[in-house]
C-alpha cells in the first residue's frame, strides 16, 4: 500500500515488449495491472524461441492475466464492463485494431470518461501513423543503427532499447494524464510511438550536425570529446574499458603508472590536447596497461578513482555484487518452474527497490477472480469458459 500508484487499476492490451514494459513499470509501482490476453491461446510472446523466449517472464511480472475472447459480443461487454472500474487502458496493437474489436478509445471513454488510454503506436499522428513498426525497425530509420554500428554497416543496439524507452515515455504520458485528471476530473488518450522515441535519441547527434556543419559519423569512428575512452587488452586476456575525462583523472593515471613524462609533456596537458594526440596516445596507454592482469589493474584504477568498466556479457550480471545488493535483482520463476534473477525497475523511492508481488502469470490465472470482483456469478463464469469467451487458468 506504500507504492506510489497503489489503487490504480490498468487494464492491459499488450504483446511482445512496448505495451508489456509500459505495463510493467506501472505495475512495479503498485497498480493493479490486469492484462487481457486473447482467448484461448493468450499472448503470443508466451510461445517466442530463441532469445526472445526471455521477453513474457521478464515484462509481465506483478500482473494479473484475463484470457477472454475479445471477438465475441460477450467477451467485449465483459472488458468494457471492466473498464468502468479502470483508471487506465495501455494497448499497443496495430492501429485501428482496438477500434475494429469495439474497446477502442471511444467506446472504452463512453463507458468511463475518467479513463487514461494510452495507445502505443509506431508514429505519432502525421503521414506515418498508419504504418506497421517494430524496434529495429525504427532503429534503422532513424539513424541509429547507422550510428550504432561501424561505416557501412548499420547495427541495430544490443537490446530492444526503443520499445522500453517507448513504454517508459508512455508511463510518462500516462502519469502526466492523471496528474490533469485530478484538476479536470476526465481522462484522456495518450500516445506514445516507436519512431519519435529513436528520434529523440538522435537528438544530440542532430545538435551536433548543427553546431559543426559536419554529418555525424558512426560512433565506432566518431571524434570522441575524451582522448582516453577505450576497452584495453591486460595480460591475462582479457579486456577493461578506461576512461579518463577529466585533467584530474589524466594527472592520477600518470601518477598510478609512474610517468611523470607524460603529465610534463605539454602536448597531452589538457584533455582536448589529448584528443589531438589520440592516434599515438592510445597505442602508448596500451602498452602501459597490457603488463598488467585485470585484477590488478582493477585494483590501480580503483586505489586512483579512474572509471573503469569490465566488457560484460548479460550471463555476468547474474553474480554481480552491486546487484546483488538491495533487491536490484528479483528472483523469477520460469514457466519451467526454474527460479533465475531478473532486474528489478531502476529506481530507488525513500530508499527502497521496488521489488516483486507476483511472478508473471498463467493464461487466465486470475480470469475467475477478476470477473467474480466485476459481480459476474461464479454459475456464467463457469458457463463462459464452456462456450470458449474465457481461459481460466
Amino acid at each position: 500500500m506504500s507504492l506510489p500508484c497503489f489503487g490504480l487499476r490498468v487494464l492491459e492490451f499488450s504483446h511482445t515488449i512496448m505495451g508489456p514494459c509500459a505495463g510493467m513499470v506501472l505495475a512495479d509501482l503498485g497498480a493493479d495491472v490486469v492484462k487481457v490476453e486473447a482467448a484461448p491461446d493468450g499472448d503470443a510472446t508466451r510461445r517466442l524461441p530463441g532469445f526472445a523466449g526471455g521477453f513474457f517472464p521478464f515484462f509481465n511480472r506483478n500482473k494479473r492475466s484475463l484470457a477472454v475472447d475479445l471477438k465475441s459480443v460477450r467477451g467485449r461487454e465483459l472488458v468494457r464492463e471492466l473498464a468502468r472500474s479502470a483508471d487506465v487502458v495501455i494497448e499497443n496493437y496495430a492501429p485501428g485494431t482496438m477500434d475494429r474489436l469495439g474497446v477502442g478509445f471511444e467506446a472504452l471513454k463512453a463507458a468511463n470518461p475518467r479513463l487514461v488510454y494510452l495507445a502505443l503506436k509506431g508514429f505519432l499522428s502525421g503521414p506515418y501513423e498508419s504504418r506497421p513498426a517494430l524496434d529495429e525497425v525504427v532503429q534503422f530509420m532513424s539513424g541509429l543503427a547507422y550510428m550504432t554500428g561501424p561505416p557501412g554497416r548499420p547495427l541495430r543496439a544490443g537490446a530492444s532499447i526503443v520499445d522500453i524507452l517507448g513504454g517508459s515515455f508512455g508511463v510518462i504520458g500516462v502519469l502526466a494524464a492523471l496528474r490533469a485528471r485530478e484538476q479536470s476530473g476526465r481522462g484522456q488518450l495518450v500516445k506514445a510511438s516507436l519512431f519519435e522515441s529513436a528520434v529523440l535519441l538522435m537528438g544530440t547527434h542532430m545538435a551536433g550536425t548543427a553546431v559543426t556543419g559536419e554529418p555525424m559519423p558512426p560512433m565506432p569512428v566518431r571524434r570522441g570529446a575524451w582522448a582516453i575512452y577505450e576497452p584495453f587488452d591486460t595480460a591475462d586476456g582479457e579486456q577493461l574499458f578506461l576512461a579518463i575525462t577529466s585533467d584530474n583523472q589524466w594527472r592520477r593515471f600518470c601518477g598510478a603508472f609512474a610517468r611523470p613524462d607524460l603529465l610534463a609533456d605539454a602536448r597531452l596537458k589538457d584533455n582536448n590536447e589529448r584528443v589531438k594526440a589520440r592516434a599515438w596516445l592510445l597505442p602508448l596507454v596500451a602498452g602501459m596497461v597490457k603488463p598488467f592482469t585485470k585484477g590488478q589493474l582493477i585494483d590501480i584504477l580503483e586505489e586512483n578513482a579512474i572509471p573503469w568498466a569490465p566488457v560484460a556479457r548479460p550471463e555476468d550480471l547474474f553474480d554481480d555484487p552491486h546487484l546483488n545488493s538491495g533487491g536490484k535483482l528479483v528472483d523469477a520463476v520460469l514457466a519451467s518452474g526454474a527460479h533465475t534473477k531478473l532486474p528489478a525497475l531502476p529506481l530507488e523511492l525513500d530508499g527502497a527497490a521496488l521489488g516483486l508481488r507476483r511472478q508473471a502469470p498463467r493464461l487466465g490465472e486470475h480470469t475467475a477472480e477478476l470477473l467474480a470482483e466485476a459481480e459476474v456469478s461464479e454459475a456464467e463464469i463457469l458457463e463462459l469458459a464452456k462456450e470458449g469467451v474465457i481461459v481460466l487458468g
